[in-house]
């Protein structure tokens, strides 16, 4: 990362948030206004390399438009010192992946309020007509309050028209493994159900503290995908509601049609259904464990 005080554009990078394979995000200030923000950055090497670079600036060009309380703000897309840089609104709160480590009864109080602004957010994400192809627990940014921010726009697309979708042929698989629709591991067109099962695969781990499926390598994780039946979230988490725990399960269905249609219909179940069959304030911490 560029060193403590070190200055891109108006921004003086104060600390490391957190850093991922091809960039580091860091916190920074706007001297001149006092601002603080969050900047991913790419530098060295990975600020020559135009895939990267490519991604940088698609993110930049989906999330500018977006404003949204549960999806983060993009501010500005810059370059200094041979560093690429996206400024963003600051949120320095872990993501839902490293929350899920201290188990499902440490996070029940907050689960039910973290899936519904995820759901929220997506949602809206969604309503601007992009798919985000890449929707797991480590794109999800929650804090105690129970606020939610959706990050991470680089993989987003829009859906294709028939025609498209007919010389395109199979597209290029991307995504995270663990998360992946059976439509998207072979390569098919997606619509926004596609976002809905990875939501899913999200909301199982979240609830039982494990995704729904697992394999000791590649080829047996998505085979389990595309052909597995659904894991019941109850499982490992009996205090599940009947109700909550058949809406995972239609959100997991292996084929798009027999998922909710739409986000907003996620969205819609999840205000009406209980997530829980007692709700954490009254019951004992190890109660409902399998």
């Amino acid at each position: 990362m560029p060193a403590r005080g070190t200055y891109l554009g108006p921004y003086r990078i104060l600390s490391e948030i957190r850093s991922g394979n091809t960039c580091v995000v860091c916190d920074a200030i706007n001297d001149s206004t006092g601002e603080r923000s969050a900047l991913k950055i790419l530098e060295g090497e990975l600020a020559k390399n135009s895939v990267e670079l490519g991604y940088l600036k698609h993110e930049y060009e989906v999330g500018k438009p977006l404003d949204h309380p549960h999806v983060i703000h993009i501010f500005t897309l810059g370059r200094d010192k041979g560093a690429h840089y996206l400024a963003m609104e600051l949120f320095a709160s872990p993501n839902l992946k490293q929350r899920i480590v201290q188990g499902v009864e440490a996070l029940a109080p907050l689960a039910p309020t973290w899936i519904r602004g995820a759901a929220e957010g997506l949602a809206y994400f969604h309503s601007h007509g992009w798919i985000h192809r890449d929707i797991k627990p480590d794109n999800f940014l929650v804090n105690d309050q129970g606020d939610v921010k959706l990050i991470d726009f680089a993989l987003a697309t829009k859906p294709k028209g028939m025609l498209a979708r007919l010389l395109s042929g199979r597209g290029k698989i991307q995504g995270t493994r663990s998360y992946m629709s059976p439509e998207q591991i072979r390569g098919q067109s997606l619509d926004q159900r596609a976002d809905i099962y990875s939501f899913g695969c999200m909301v199982h781990e979240l609830l039982s503290g494990k995704p729904p499926y697992t394999g000791t390598s590649t080829q047996e994780l998505l085979t389990k995908h595309l052909r597995s039946p659904i894991p019941p979230v109850q499982a490992n988490n009996r205090n599940v509601s009947d109700d909550f725990a058949a809406l995972v399960k239609a959100m997991l269905a292996k084929n798009p049609v027999d998922r909710p249609p739409s986000m907003d219909d996620v969205l819609g179940e999840i205000r009406t259904r209980a997530v829980y069959k007692v709700p954490p304030a009254a019951r004992k911490p190890a109660a409902g464990q399998g």
